[in-house]
């Protein structure tokens, strides 16, 4: 009974300490925000290709989260990066992996593409 009290409790512990690390490298944006900055971003899906196919932010490019470290070199360091998926998860997994290879200006969408109400571009 106390090794499963104490897997819990480290398991508790665990994810705290990713939320938190989670909140210090990504600023989450509301729509509104997004919507102000991400022009001047690299604005990225980090989706699988077939959401992607189903509908994307006007002018995203299609990095899934399963290829980003693979793909790094697509994404430049001094611009800011503005990520998105479609809840939000993905998104933040795709931040820890690019504060660890040194990126700083990290940005996620609020609530994913799920919550986006702007304007889509979808494949036939």
């Amino acid at each position: 009974m106390s090794v499963l009290i104490i897997v819990l409790v480290v398991l508790l512990g665990y994810s705290i300490f990713r939320y938190y690390r989670q909140k210090m490298i990504l600023n989450v944006l509301t729509q509104d925000q997004w919507v102000e900055g991400y022009r001047k971003a690299q604005l990225i899906d980090v989706r699988e290709p077939q959401e992607y196919d189903a509908g994307h932010i006007l002018g995203a490019r299609n990095i899934p989260v399963t290829q980003l470290k693979q793909r790094l070199v697509e994404i430049r360091k001094d611009k800011p990066v503005y990520l998105y998926c479609q809840k939000s998860s993905r998104s933040g997994r795709a931040a820890q992996i690019l504060n660890k290879k040194g990126y700083k200006e990290l940005y996620q969408l609020k609530g994913g593409f799920k919550n986006w109400t702007g304007k889509i571009k979808a494949k036939k």
